[in-house]
């Protein structure tokens, strides 16, 4: 029996007479368990994010955590989620939180991504302010979503904070966002679309 799949054989008659569209890539096609947790994080890195800085307030002063998990929820309300893994250090931080900002970093912020990815309370290396909530806003950012926490969920290995935006600073600018895709950084380059 062949182990080719069953598409391929109808794809091999229309290319005979050249109706048949490029042939798929190869696929791996898996069931996820603990054998293969490592091709299931490579497969959810195919799908290319913003990267945000999400910072807020604690006790021990200011905290900050790099995530590429933000979504926009809702207009009305306006609603927006993120999801800090368990295993963070920081994430008991922002589970507690009652307010948090998540600022919308530009390709020319790489380096703030990767400080606050590795370094979650060291803020001297950044000319940051601090809000009329006492939230620590970050500079330069492309937005800045001043949030409420609204509700936190437990979702296996992760937390979902839904947040209730307050407020938002949204730049002028019109430098390009920071992405990150197949375990990479990169930026948002637009397509010349007719």
């Amino acid at each position: 029996m062949s182990s080719r799949p069953a598409y391929h054989s109808q794809w091999t008659n229309q290319a005979a007479h050249g109706t048949a569209a490029p042939m798929p890539d190869e696929m791996d096609i898996f069931a996820p368990d603990a054998s293969n947790e490592r091709d299931l994080r490579r497969a959810f890195a195919r799908f290319g994010t913003g990267v945000t800085v999400v910072t807020a307030q604690t006790q021990n002063g200011p905290v900050a955590m790099t995530a590429n998990s933000f979504t926009s929820i809702s207009l009305d309300p306006p609603l927006i989620l993120w999801s800090p893994a368990k295993a963070s250090k920081r994430h008991a931080a922002f589970v507690n939180a009652t307010r948090f900002c998540v600022h919308v970093l530009a390709a020319d912020q790489l380096p703030m991504a990767l400080h606050f990815a590795k370094h979650g309370d060291q803020f001297d290396a950044y000319d940051w302010s601090v809000s009329a909530q006492d939230l620590p806003v970050l500079p330069h950012c492309l937005a800045v979503f001043h949030c409420e926490t609204d509700a936190v969920y437990s979702a296996g290995d992760h937390s979902l904070v839904l947040g209730l935006v307050t407020g938002v600073n949204l730049s002028h600018s019109t430098r390009t966002g920071l992405i990150f895709a197949d375990g990479t950084y990169g930026k948002a380059a637009p397509f010349d679309v007719p």
